[in-house]
C-alpha cells in the first residue's frame, strides 16, 4: 500500500505557474493521498476551485475536503438571489477505496500581529485497507511559532491516541439503523508539520531517543517512518526555497509521515520525490506492507 503527502501551495509551482495536472501526476498511483493548502476562490491562484479540479484530474479516487475557514470574497446579490463566494483553505484526502467516515479537526491557534496566521486543521479519514481499518490524517501545522505548533500537536496527539474512547466523528448509529463503524487504534498522520526533526514539538509527538537503546516503540508516541526505516540525510528535504531553489542549504525537512506504533512493522519504504515541481514542497511517499 502506497501513501503520499504533498503540500501543493495553492497549485503554484517553483516556476510561479498554476498547474493542477502536474500535481495530479505527482501523486497518481498512491492508494491514499494527503494534500495540504488546497483552496477555493484564492486570489493568489486566480480564484480556482482546486477541490473540483483535483477531482477531475483524479477521477478514480474517492475524496473528502476540509476547509479550515471561509472568508467572504465577493458575495453579492444577483437577480434577487444571494450568491455566496468565500475564500477557503484546507486539507484534502483521496483514496482508491471508499472513505467511510471523515471529520475536520480545527487545531488551536492564537491571534497574531504583523504576520498572518490562519486557522489550521487536520482532516481525518477512516479507510479500509489490506491491513484493516486505518485512520489517515492530512495535517498542516502553524508556520510561525514552535509554541503554537506544540499546542497543536498536544491537541492532535490526544485525538490520535483517544479515538476509541472519544468515538471519532460518529458513533451510536445503531439508533438510526446503520452499522457501527470500527474504532481502530492504527493511524497514519501525514502532512506539513512545519517543524524540524528533534525540535521540542517533534519530541512531543514522536518522543526522544534513548542514549543507549535508541527510539522507543511505545503506544503513546507516533512513529516517524524515516527514523524507523533509517532514512537520513538530504534525501529527506521536502521544502525548497522558491526564491533560490538551487541552494540546497536552504532546503528543509518539514513534511512527515508518522504512524501508530502498531503499524511500525508494516513500514517498508519512505522516499521524497525530488523531481516534482508543482509546489515549493515535495511529495513524501511511504509504503506499507
Amino acid at each position: 500500500m502506497k501513501l503520499v503527502t504533498y503540500n501543493i501551495q495553492y497549485g503554484i509551482g517553483l516556476d510561479g505557474q498554476y498547474d493542477v495536472a502536474r500535481i495530479a501526476d505527482a501523486v497518481r498511483g498512491a492508494d491514499v493521498v494527503a494534500l495540504q493548502e488546497v483552496t477555493r476562490n484564492n486570489p493568489r491562484n486566480g480564484g480556482r476551485d482546486m477541490v473540483a479540479e483535483i477531482g477531475e484530474a483524479l477521477p478514480d479516487y474517492f475524496a473528502v475536503y476540509g476547509s479550515n475557514f471561509e472568508a467572504n470574497i465577493g458575495s453579492r446579490i444577483e437577480n434577487g438571489r444571494a450568491i455566496t463566494t468565500t475564500f477557503q483553505l484546507g486539507n484534502m484526502m483521496l483514496s482508491k477505496t471508499p472513505i467511510h467516515l471523515s471529520r475536520n479537526l480545527l487545531l488551536p491557534r492564537s491571534r497574531s500581529f504583523e504576520m498572518m496566521n490562519f486557522q489550521r486543521g487536520a482532516l481525518e479519514a477512516l479507510i479500509e485497507t489490506p491491513l484493516g481499518f486505518i485512520r489517515f490524517y492530512s495535517i498542516h501545522l502553524d508556520h510561525r511559532s514552535p509554541v503554537e505548533r506544540t499546542r497543536q500537536i498536544q491537541f492532535l496527539r490526544r485525538r490520535l491516541l483517544n479515538y476509541a474512547l472519544e468515538g471519532g466523528a460518529l458513533s451510536g448509529v445503531a439508533e438510526i439503523g446503520l452499522p457501527e463503524l470500527p474504532h481502530p487504534e492504527a493511524f497514519v498522520a501525514m502532512g506539513d508539520f512545519n517543524m524540524l526533526a528533534g525540535s521540542p514539538e517533534y519530541v512531543e509527538l514522536a518522543g526522544r531517543p534513548d542514549h543507549q537503546f535508541g527510539m522507543p516503540l511505545t503506544a503513546d508516541f507516533a512513529v516517524d517512518a524515516a527514523v524507523r526505516l533509517n532514512v537520513t540525510g538530504d534525501d529527506l528535504a521536502s521544502w525548497v526555497d522558491p526564491k533560490d531553489p538551487a541552494n540546497t542549504s536552504r532546503h528543509k525537512r518539514i513534511d512527515y509521515v508518522f504512524t501508530s506504533a502498531s503499524l511500525a512493522r508494516s513500514l517498508q519504504h519512505l522516499w521524497v520525490d525530488h523531481q516534482a515541481t508543482g509546489s515549493d514542497h515535495l511529495p513524501v511517499w511511504a509504503e506499507l506492507g
